[in-house]
């Protein structure tokens, strides 16, 4: 199954409910990926403002 990104958070998911936000905006249209160890202490997770570990996208299209 394709992974969609949420619209509000950017997170990848193949399910229909966010994780995160718990919201129900998916788009199948996304560029990059970035997997989140650690997100208190990744530099890129700052600046993208992530706030959870896991697998987002980088730009929803």
């Amino acid at each position: 199954m394709k992974k969609l990104a949420c619209k509000l958070c950017k997170i990848l998911v193949t399910g229909d409910t966010c994780p995160l936000c718990k919201g129900a905006q998916f788009v199948p249209n996304w560029k990059g990926r970035i997997i989140v160890l650690n997100h208190k202490e990744s530099r890129v997770a700052d600046k993208m403002g992530l706030e959870a570990d896991g697998e987002f996208a980088i730009k929803v299209v």
